[in-house]
């Protein structure tokens, strides 16, 4: 096989918690558009739901359980990178969804409107449009901002 496929699965709640899963399909289709592809259940617990996202990227979550038990520091070390016409937005939606702002959206010295939500079930979301700076341009910038001390918020 020489092309690899990423599909982040995200563990929704607590496995005395079922129903995580299901909350999490509705505010992702609210804030990011996705349309259900597949909802796969054993009982009342979702084992797997794969979601599309506009552009052609998928997304699947899945209700904690004994194998995979999520937590209130679910999400923790991993973050998901969304490219999009209108952070601005987007991040609105996820507000308004219930999600808490980490960082503003605002223009990034190194060439992307960017800022950072954590959604309802602690999964963190840089979101911003795409990079328009050379790879040289954006770690000037990213040096630059560093020796003024300020550092970056959301690389």
């Amino acid at each position: 096989m020489t092309t690899l496929q990423l599909t982040p699965k995200l563990v929704i709640g607590r496995p005395d918690e079922p129903g995580g899963a299901d909350r999490a399909i509705a505010y992702y289709r609210q804030v990011l558009g996705a349309e259900v592809v597949s909802r796969h259940t054993m009982g009342r617990a979702v084992v797997l739901a794969e979601l599309a996202l506009p552009g052609g990227s998928s997304l699947q979550v899945k209700d904690a359980d004994e194998h995979d038990p999520g937590s209130p520091e679910q999400g923790r070390g991993v973050i998901l990178s969304l490219v999009c016409a209108d952070p601005d937005a987007l991040v609105s939606r996820a507000l308004d969804g219930g999600g808490e702002l980490v960082f503003p959206v605002q223009d990034q010295p190194y060439g992307s409107r960017q800022g950072r939500f954590r959604d309802p079930f602690g999964h963190q979301w840089i979101v911003g449009t795409p990079l328009t700076m050379s790879e040289a341009q954006i770690q000037d910038a990213l040096d630059a901002w560093d020796a003024a001390e300020e550092g970056p918020q959301d690389s």
